[in-house]
């Protein structure tokens, strides 16, 4: 799967964080498929296989007749299941605008990970909901990819991982704080360079147990706020 997510798994996605930000309470009632496909500006038909996509992971009863309905629950499984920033109300579906794709040396003031002393660096500016939200900046360790060729990075690179480069994101560890935005941070993020904003730096394994990512992500506070909840 390459470039931005099909429409439904968007839709999808959303309705996940959405449920997840408890913004869709459980037992929740949703309008009408034509009603709802109207007011998100999709067909009916897209929309569909998006509540399909739903029913599937068991987050919604489509009653016949009577119409679709929430099914919250404590282990939400979605595409963006690692992304720890939302809206300050909450949800937000995630979106990412590639910046740059390099192959380097691992910089010294990396916490140590895998085995290559190479990582292929990826840059991003991330949104929600269309909104700028932070800067990313993702080391993944070269003994996973001999190269990376930006048109080929999903949107999710851990979908990416999992389809592309046969590994999955089995644990992740983030050390939260505030630091500066980086000077590689592009206008479109509104604080300026310099500015301290939250920070959230990140180790990742794989379901083999070897360490494969590192990354750093600089999220603007007015923006979004970093969510970690436990049920």
């Amino acid at each position: 799967m390459r470039g931005p997510l099909p429409v439904h798994l968007q839709i999808s996605e959303m309705l996940i964080r959405e449920i997840a930000a408890g913004r869709l309470a459980d037992g929740a009632r949703l309008p009408t498929e034509r009603e709802m496909a109207a007011s998100l500006g999709i067909a009916v038909g897209t929309l569909r296989r998006a509540l399909a996509d739903l029913t599937g992971k068991g987050l919604l009863d489509r009653v016949q007749g009577s119409g679709n309905y929430v099914r919250a629950r404590g282990d939400l499984l979605g595409i963006y299941a690692f992304f720890r920033l939302e809206r300050i109300g909450g949800g937000g579906l995630p979106t990412a605008d590639l910046l740059s794709v390099e192959r380097l040396p691992k910089p010294a003031d990396l916490p140590e990970f895998g085995s290559a002393r190479e990582a292929h660096r990826i840059r991003r500016l991330r949104r929600l909901d269309g909104e700028p939200a932070a800067v990313e900046e993702i080391w993944l360790d070269a003994s996973r990819a001999e190269r990376l060729d930006s048109e080929d990075l999903s949107e999710s690179l851990y979908l990416h991982y999992r389809m592309a480069l046969g590994f999955t994101i089995a644990r992740a560890e983030d050390h939260v704080a505030v630091a500066p935005v980086p000077e590689w941070a592009p206008a479109e993020f509104r604080p300026l360079a310099g500015t301290v904003v939250g920070f959230v730096e990140r180790l990742a394994w794989a379901g083999d147990g070897a360490g494969v990512e590192c990354s750093r992500t600089w999220f603007d506070p007015g923006v979004a706020h970093y969510i970690s909840r436990f049920r």
